[in-house]
Formats: structure tokens, C-alpha cells, sequence
């Protein structure tokens, strides 16, 4: 580890001050990601900014018809807390699968949302990489994934982000130029290397969730291992049912691309009954939303295939709970 400058801060305004978007300077919650990747030398530091001292960012609310929940809360709290269950029960079911049990006791809802994307030829001790070779993530010039590519495949894994897509999730940013709220999606960049859209010094603070009535939803993922594991594919879907035809629907992919994102265009599909022509729609247009490279120990061509068995029942499944 290389030798660090910690500081506390008590407040959100104090902790975006100390941290003053200055190079090197990085905020530390669970640090369940971060400290891993600067023992193995894949993220420089030279000062920490500990925010876990900050009440605020360890809130859940209901106020106003939207459930509120600090960017400090950790997995373990979120998949406990009765209001969390009540009022948007996927977040506690998709936080449920992420990593073990110690883990989601230390790791926050906002260190997950923002984790680093990840590849085989990034995620490796420093002797590996001296080997093989760096990669354009980690102090090399090519991407190893796709040499003849200028930007990065490396890919996002994360399991809350695709479940906040699908509800309609929004975001508040306080930073040094002040401070915003955004849809969740605008957070994310289609780049391995860049796939955040943070400026210097930018800290989440927490993320909204709107009202959920009439929505039925639901994420499952495929993974090596049963639990620890990071997803090879993940799929998020809400849905609502008018009869035997879909009112609404949102499906969000993981695991599949540099950034978690929305299935786009979906809304015209309102109104159809879920026959088979429309699955074949579905996974049609699934197919053009993800990309899949060889950045995992398993095929692209495999976790294309899983994305879209699972959004094909996933949707099966909610519309017939939906109707009970």
C-alpha cells in the first residue's frame, strides 16, 4: 500500500471540501472496491477522504411519496430496513445477492453503484500484469480485450444499479461546483476506462426512489459461484399488467456492457399481449443493447445467451405474478 493522508470529515459540505477535487484524492466508505485495487497497485492515492463518520449519508427515509436512501447505508443495512422492503423491495433482493454476507456488512449502497469496471487482464497482482503486459486501464496504451479498439471493454458488474434503472431512480451529487440531481442513468458512460460521469471531487450523497405502485419487479443474475461472485450477466425488470397486456415495462442489463444501462425504446410495446412475437421482440431488443467482450473467464458469446434467456423470463414470470 502506498502511504496515505486519511481525514475524517463530519459533514457532507466539509467532506467535499477537504477533498477539493484534487488528483489523487479519493472518497473511502465500505472500500470494499478501492482498498483491493491500491493494494494491487490498479488505483493511486495519496489522501483519503473517510466519509463513513457522516450521518447523513447513512439515512432511509419515506417522505413525499419516495424513499430516500443515504449513499452511506450499507448493503446489509438496506436489505434490512422494513421501509426498504415495503416500498422497493427489489433494491433489498438484487443488494441480497451481492458478494457474502461480510461483504454487504461493510459495503455501501454508493460504493456499489460506483464501482470500477472490471476485466481478466485488469483485475490481477502487479507481478501478473508486469508479465502479461499492461492494459489501457492499468498503465498500458491497448486495450487487451480489443487491441485494434481506442477506449476500454472492461465491464460493469454491478447488482443495485440495474434494480435502481428499472425503478426510476434519481440521484444527488453535491460537489465543488455545487450540487444536482440527475436520473441514475446520466451517472454511467459507455467506456471501461471513464464509465462514470463524476467531475473532481463529486460525492454521492444519496438516491431517490419514486413511488412504486402498480409495479411488479424483479433481477436475477448468472454467476461461476453461487454467492461472492460478480455477475457474468444480470438482468432488472419492472412491469405493469393491464389485463393480459403489459402496461409499462423497463428492463436494465448488467454484467453485459462497460456501464449498466436501460433497455431503450420499450415503450412501444405498450398495449401488446406477451405472445411469442413479442419475446422475440424482446430479445431482439435486448441483442442490440449489450456487448459483451472477452473481459470474464467465460465466452461473450455465452453471457449474450444468458442476458437473454434471463430477460425472457424474467418478464414471463413478473406478468403472470403481476396477474395473480
Amino acid at each position: 500500500m502506498q502511504e496515505l493522508d486519511i481525514v475524517k470529515p463530519a459533514s457532507v459540505a466539509e467532506a467535499v471540501s477537504l477533498h477539493g477535487g484534487a488528483v489523487g484524492a479519493r472518497y473511502l466508505a465500505g472500500g470494499t472496491d478501492l482498498v483491493p485495487n491500491m493494494r494491487r497497485g490498479l488505483q493511486k492515492s495519496r489522501k483519503l477522504v473517510d466519509i463513513t463518520g457522516i450521518e447523513e449519508l447513512r439515512q432511509i427515509a419515506f417522505e413525499n411519496g419516495a424513499l430516500r436512501i443515504g449513499a452511506g447505508v450499507t448493503l446489509e443495512a438496506l436489505c434490512a430496513s422494513d421501509l426498504v422492503r415495503r416500498h422497493a423491495p427489489l433494491l433489498a433482493l438484487a443488494a441480497s445477492q451481492v458478494a457474502g454476507p461480510t461483504h454487504r456488512a461493510a459495503a455501501t449502497l454508493g460504493g456499489n453503484l460506483m464501482q470500477d469496471t472490471r476485466c481478466y487482464f485488469y483485475n490481477q497482482s502487479d507481478f501478473w500484469r508486469t508479465a502479461n503486459e499492461y492494459c489501457m486501464k492499468a498503465e498500458g496504451t491497448i486495450c487487451r480485450v480489443a487491441p485494434s479498439s481506442s477506449r476500454c471493454w472492461a465491464s460493469y458488474c454491478g447488482d443495485v444499479a440495474p434494480a435502481m434503472l428499472v425503478l426510476g431512480a434519481e440521484v444527488d451529487i453535491s460537489g465543488p461546483t455545487g450540487n444536482r440531481r440527475e436520473p441514475l442513468a446520466a451517472l454511467y458512460a459507455d467506456d471501461g476506462l471513464q464509465h462514470l460521469k463524476l467531475g473532481p471531487g463529486d460525492l454521492l450523497v444519496s438516491v431517490e426512489v419514486p413511488a412504486q405502485s402498480g409495479w411488479t419487479a424483479g433481477y436475477e443474475k448468472v454467476r461461476v459461484r453461487g454467492t461472492i461472485d460478480f455477475p457474468l450477466a444480470g438482468i432488472a425488470v419492472a412491469i405493469k399488467r393491464e389485463g393480459n397486456r403489459i402496461a409499462d415495462l423497463r428492463v436494465a442489463c448488467t454484467g453485459v456492457n462497460a456501464y449498466p444501462g436501460l433497455v431503450p425504446n420499450l415503450e412501444a410495446w405498450r398495449g401488446k399481449e406477451p405472445d411469442e412475437a413479442f419475446f422475440a421482440a424482446l430479445e431482439k431488443a435486448v441483442r442490440k443493447e449489450i456487448q459483451p467482450m472477452e473481459s470474464t473467464l467465460t465466452a461473450a458469446g455465452y453471457r449474450k445467451r444468458v442476458a437473454l434467456g434471463l430477460a425472457r423470463k424474467l418478464v414471463g414470470e413478473l406478468f403472470e405474478s403481476a396477474g395473480a
